[in-house]
């Protein structure tokens, strides 16, 4: 138990610039706390402890503005930056290593019955107000963008940006140090090539006309 804590803080500090010690990080952040409660939380619900699971989600709602279902898997070493907002789903899955911001959620369609929610696998990252709904699979290694919606399986080793989520790959690499905000747009890259030969074929015009004159 305490090696799985001394993990989180250490991987808050290591992602968040803004943490200057282990003790701010134990005491003031909201989503270690959240993370620590819904351990617990999980550790009753597998134990059909439902009542007095959800009742640990709630209290944790309520200190942390981060909703974890008791049911939920986490996996090691999930940081949760800001959190205000966030819902992960009962059925959800995380793996490790992955950095959620502010305004996600990790939930269903309404139309699933069983598992509903999406399966987020290793070192993924999901920026602020993403939303991935249905119970698909995040691949290791995904950037999701903020203000994503995500509603189907992304490969690993991708970015995924816009409304509905499109796919862009990198050569079947991750693309380092990419943040919730610098992610490669597919369309405005193409618009970017069409504006630029559209000003070639006009300078190329305007030339051979005046040459005509």
């Amino acid at each position: 138990m305490f090696n799985r804590l001394r993990e989180d803080v250490a991987c808050v500090r290591a992602r968040d610039p803004a943490a200057r010690s282990a003790l701010e990080v134990f005491f003031l952040y909201p989503g270690l706390r959240a993370v620590r409660m819904h351990r617990k939380a999980n550790w009753l619900f597998k134990r059909r402890c439902y009542f007095l699971a959800r009742w640990i989600s709630q209290r944790a709602v309520r200190k942390t503005g981060i909703e974890i279902h008791p049911g939920a898997t986490i996996g090691r070493r999930l940081f949760i930056d800001h959190g205000a907002g966030v819902v992960i789903g009962e059925t959800a899955s995380i793996g490790d290593d992955v950095t959620i911001y502010q305004g996600v959620t990790l939930g269903g369609t309404g139309k699933e019955v069983g598992k509903r929610h999406p399966t987020i696998g290793n070192n993924v990252m999901i920026g602020a107000g993403a939303k991935v709904l249905g119970p698909f699979k995040v691949g290791d290694f995904v950037n999701i963008a903020a203000g994503a919606v995500v509603l189907e399986e992304i490969p690993p080793n991708c970015t995924a940006v816009g409304v509905p989520a499109r796919v862009v790959r990198r050569a079947g690499k991750r693309v380092d140090n990419l943040d919730q905000i610098h992610v490669p747009d597919p369309v405005s890259q193409e618009l970017c090539k069409l504006n630029a030969r559209l000003e070639q074929l006009e300078k190329k015009l305007a030339k051979d006309e005046a040459e005509e004159e």
